[in-house]
């Protein structure tokens, strides 16, 4: 089976990164299974370039109008390779955008800026994270 070719949307602002929260799969097959944030983004549709493809989920899941993109780097996705692009947006605050799928792919809960971690000033550039687990907790006593 072919992995999908996605692209992915890097968009920060103050110190923070723009993330979708999405539950995925679970027990039942559809969208029951565990949560995680993830970069907005999603599938390249056939005839479609990455740098359209990020374009066109930003509106769509976030509702933001991109103004500019440019090409950052491919990393590994459970889905297939990513093409990660940053993204400068125009004023305004993110939506959670109605994906419509009718499939059994992850569906989008929330959305919300994620602190970016501090890098000693030595270091170039910034971390981004391109997924993050979201663990139920389990107190114990």
């Amino acid at each position: 089976m072919a992995q999908r070719q996605r692209a992915a949307a890097v968009i920060v602002r103050d110190g923070r990164v723009l993330m979708v929260r999405e539950r995925g799969r679970g027990p039942s097959g559809r969208h029951d299974g565990q949560e995680y944030w993830t970069l907005p983004g999603g599938g390249i549709r056939v005839g479609e370039t990455a740098e359209d493809a990020v374009r066109r989920e930003v509106v769509e899941e976030v509702g933001l109008r991109p103004l500019a993109v440019r090409y950052l780097l491919d990393v590994p996705y459970p889905s297939g390779l990513t093409s990660c692009f940053a993204v400068q947006v125009a004023d305004g605050e993110p939506r959670l955008g109605d994906d419509g799928l009718s499939c059994d792919c992850p569906v989008m809960v929330g959305v919300d800026w994620v602190p970016l971690p501090q890098l000693p000033t030595e270091t170039p550039g910034m971390p981004i994270p391109t997924m993050l687990i979201v663990w139920e907790s389990q107190i114990t006593s």
